[in-house]
């Protein structure tokens, strides 16, 4: 702690938070302390693993008006880690590299979004509809050739988002297993940091070889037009294109598949709204935006730092301060949602924050939307009897990782009631 934080907090040892709240009772609701802490006292402070004072919110209107301040900053070296505290040679993991833009600010990363946000707009995802729509009927009618049960996480959530992905990068689909596993370490919050270390040097390496390929061969995807892209900012950096690259395929990727995959388990746990979304398959585009608050995989929020004092809630929060934003505590926050603690596939509500909100808002969230809805609309139709296989308290839930999943969903079906 500064002698200026000393200075303007006499309180020190009073009402504060000693940890970040992670321990859930149910998989898809926030750690019950959330719950109190948001009804208490919406911002409060809190202590970091590494023992510094930061700060933590849990109402929506405060999470909000932290992600829409521009004097926050998003780069990691200025910020406590939330969950853990990092040996010195964790410095290469949250060193800030040249093209990862969601952990850089103006104007590096007002640069890089400019030159992404074309790729992922409305129209362009729209564009990709009928493919996804043929990569996941090719999912599901594998899966009805086969006997159940099976994982629906290997046979179907992490597949579709993998494939898009690859497809629109330019990755090549055979390397999925190479690029899963060492995203899953990059987005650990308990690997060894040699471990960590070794899959972000080896993605690099990857990635490295295969933007030289396209350099020498450009195909009629995103990164080859990155790399030979020729326009007034000039061209990209060999770092710089590599990092967008990798930041661009771990994220395709894995949130969305979790999102699919706890969106099914969490229907299946809700009989009566499964039913209401399979008797009315238009209420699909509803039901994912209430997936996405009611779950809220980026399980503990997003980290900023001060840049400036400012007041948010009532409370000074100083310049060089780690503010924790707790995206599942904000989207179920009984000041802006009605009855938020209960799943309504129907429901008509303010915007969530599951993709943040600001500068920083998810890039690809419109490709994420889109692959959500062809997946639980063709899952449903096609297997309107789709259960699990296992009791529910068998689940191992991925609660090690920044992303909340699954490892493992296994679902059957009546086989006689699964239609082509």
């Amino acid at each position: 702690m500064t002698q200026r934080q000393e200075a303007v907090r006499p309180d020190a040892g009073d009402g504060i938070v000693p940890r970040l709240p992670t321990e859930r009772t149910c998989p898809f609701d926030p750690p019950e302390e959330l719950r109190r802490l948001r009804a208490e006292a919406p911002v409060r402070r809190m202590r970091f693993p590494t023992g510094d004072l930061g700060w933590l919110l849990t109402g929506y209107d405060e999470v909000r008006a932290l992600l829409a301040d521009p004097r926050v900053s998003s780069r990691r070296t200025r910020a406590s880690h939330p969950v853990r505290e990092l040996p010195p040679e964790a410095e290469e993991i949250v060193r800030v590299q040249p093209g990862h833009f969601i952990a850089q600010d103006a104007p590096d990363h007002t640069r890089y979004r400019r030159l992404l946000t074309g790729h992922f707009t409305v129209r362009r995802v729209r564009a990709l509809t009928g493919r996804i729509e043929e990569i996941v009927d090719d999912h599901l009618t594998a899966m009805a050739a086969g006997t159940p049960p099976v994982d629906l996480m290997q046979a179907f959530a992490l597949p579709l988002p993998s494939l898009v992905i690859c497809e629109t990068l330019g990755v090549p689909y055979a390397e999925r297993q190479m690029f899963q596993r060492r995203a899953a370490a990059l987005i650990s919050t308990t690997d060894d940091v040699t471990v960590i270390r070794r899959s972000q040097r080896e993605m690099l390496e990857y990635m490295s070889d295969l933007l030289r390929a396209k350099r020498a061969e450009p195909g009629d995807d995103l990164l080859s037009g990155l790399v030979t892209r020729s326009d007034a900012e000039g061209p990209l950096t060999d770092e710089e294109l590599v990092n967008i690259a990798n930041l661009l395929l771990v994220a395709g990727h894995e949130t969305t598949a979790n999102m699919i995959a706890m969106g099914v388990l969490t229907l299946l746990r809700h009989p009566g709204q499964l039913a209401a979304l399979c008797d009315d398959p238009d209420l699909t585009d509803r039901a994912v935006e209430e997936l996405l608050r009611y779950v809220t995989i980026p399980q503990h929020g997003v980290v900023r730092t001060a840049t400036g004092d400012i007041e948010i809630g009532g409370k000074r929060i100083l310049a060089g301060e780690t503010i924790v934003a707790s995206l599942p505590a904000a989207n179920r926050d009984p000041a802006r949602f009605a009855d938020p603690d209960t799943l309504d596939v129907s429901r008509q509500s303010p915007a969530h924050l599951s993709f943040g909100h600001g500068v920083h808002q998810c890039l690809g969230q419109q490709l994420a939307r889109v692959e959500m809805r062809v997946a639980f609309r063709a899952l449903l139709q096609r297997f309107p009897t789709l259960r699990l296989a296992v009791p529910f308290e068998q689940l191992r839930m991925r609660t090690d990782s920044f992303v909340l999943g699954i490892h493992e969903l296994p679902v059957a079906w009546d086989t006689a009631a699964a239609r082509a």
